[in-house]
């Protein structure tokens, strides 16, 4: 079958069927349902619609037995589309609305490419991410640098600024304990080391786990020099 006479271009629809008889009132409906006006205000290349029917004979597919193809021919890209129904007029309507949808796709892509104007050399920078900014002259703006920030390194971090990184941080309130009940609650929390404040000289003091099953212990006293607002000599309680 043809287009009508009144149209641009002559196009043929050849209807065919795979492992099924395809009747003269189904191909009527796709004439029907092909509306070759609207295919050509979409794509005025076209030349020729395949539609092809097949039949699939597996009962537990009988909700997807009848399968249509729309192959559309033109001077451009060949577009496709098909779908499955329960019968081939139901799948039918369903391939010609993906068919035209992909039509309408392309449309809309190439006007927009015809209607795209070109941009002068100043309006770049409002239309291109991270475009160069240019003067009145054509000349690059370059934007001013930020100051350095100073990064040091602590351990295995990068710290900007002045720091320490302080990932988290807790106080507790604690009341005086032995070393024996230091070990007792270190092993019921279950971790490697315990802070405490040691009840015989009440001086902040840490349990931690050793190689094997021993078990260490740091005591801190606080630096008389230090205490009267003296400079405490280099290296620290645990420095030294």
């Amino acid at each position: 079958m043809r287009s009508d006479p009144g149209t641009e271009f002559c196009v043929d629809i050849v209807v065919k069927g795979r492992k099924t008889e395809v009747p003269e009132r189904f191909r009527k409906h796709v004439a029907e349902k092909l509306k070759l006006e609207k295919i050509q205000k979409l794509d005025g290349k076209v030349i020729s619609l395949d539609v092809e029917v097949s039949k699939e004979l597996n009962p537990r597919q009988a909700d997807r037995s009848d399968r249509v193809e729309i192959t559309l021919h033109s001077r451009g890209p060949v577009i496709r589309a098909e779908a499955a129904a329960s019968d081939p007029y139901a799948a039918l309507d369903l391939a010609a609305d993906k068919l035209e949808a992909r039509l309408r796709k392309q449309h809309d892509k190439r006007y927009t490419r015809r209607g795209a104007r070109r941009i002068s050399a100043s309006e770049v920078a409002d239309h291109v991410p991270d475009a160069a900014t240019l003067d009145g002259n054509g000349s690059v703006v370059h934007d001013e640098e930020p100051e350095a920030v100073p990064t040091k390194k602590i351990g295995s971090l990068e710290v900007k600024g002045d720091g320490p990184l302080v990932v988290r941080e807790k106080t507790h309130v604690a009341s005086p304990m032995t070393l024996d009940q230091a070990l007792y609650e270190m092993e019921l929390v279950g971790h490697d080391f315990y802070l405490f404040v040691d009840s015989e000289t009440k001086e902040p003091s840490v349990v931690y786990r050793r190689h094997a099953y021993d078990y260490g212990v740091i005591h801190l006293n606080t630096d008389p020099m230090v205490a009267e607002g003296q400079q405490a000599p280099p290296g620290g309680a645990l420095g030294g």
